[in-house]
C-alpha cells in the first residue's frame, strides 16, 4: 500500500500530509502530536500530490477560507466515524462542546470520555475541526496537537 507524503510550513508549525492509494488525504499531524504520524521509510514524497490542499491551507490560514473542499479517507470505528462527522459539521468561527457532539451522534451522557477518546484520535487536524470542541465549561481542552496550537486556530476564526 503506497503512501504519499509533503511537509507545509503553517502558522501554527510544520504540516505533515498523507495520502493513500487513492489518492485521498489519510493523515495531517503535526510535531508533537498525540498519536501523529512521522515519514516512514518506503514513503515516497509527492508535494504536487498536494497542491490544491496547499492552497486551501494557505487560504485558511490567511482568513479566506471557511469550509475545506478535499477529499478524505482516515477510516475507523463506526464509532469513531460517527464522531467525526459530528465534528465536521461544526462551523468555522463556532465551538461545540464533548458533550453536544455526544448528544448529536445519540450517544448517552456518560460516553463524553469515549467522544473526547474519538476526537483525540483524529488523524486529520484542522481539516477536520477537532479544534472547535471545548470543554463544557469553555475550557480549551484535549487538543492532541496541543493547547497552543488549538488556541492559535480558534483565534484565526474569532471564537477567542
Amino acid at each position: 500500500m503506497e503512501t504519499r507524503y509533503t511537509t507545509l510550513d503553517s502558522p501554527v508549525g510544520p504540516l505533515l500530509l498523507t495520502a493513500g492509494p487513492t489518492g485521498a488525504l489519510s493523515s495531517l499531524s503535526v510535531p508533537g502530536q498525540k498519536n501523529g504520524r512521522t515519514v516512514q521509510e518506503g514513503w515516497r514524497h509527492d508535494p504536487a500530490h498536494f497542491r490544491g490542499a496547499e492552497e486551501q491551507l494557505a487560504a485558511y490560514f490567511a482568513g479566506e477560507l471557511k469550509e475545506f473542499q478535499l477529499e478524505l479517507s482516515s477510516p475507523g470505528s463506526e464509532f469513531r466515524e460517527r464522531v467525526w462527522a459530528a465534528v465536521d459539521t461544526v462551523p468555522y468561527g463556532a465551538t461545540t462542546t464533548y458533550g453536544e457532539i455526544a448528544a448529536r451522534i445519540g450517544a448517552p451522557r456518560a460516553a463524553v470520555r469515549a467522544v473526547g477518546g474519538a476526537i483525540g484520535a483524529n488523524p486529520l487536524l484542522i481539516l477536520r475541526p477537532c479544534h472547535r470542541v471545548i470543554g463544557a465549561g469553555g475550557s480549551l481542552t484535549g487538543y492532541a496537537g496541543g493547547l497552543e496550537r488549538k488556541t492559535s486556530l480558534l483565534t484565526l476564526e474569532g471564537v477567542l
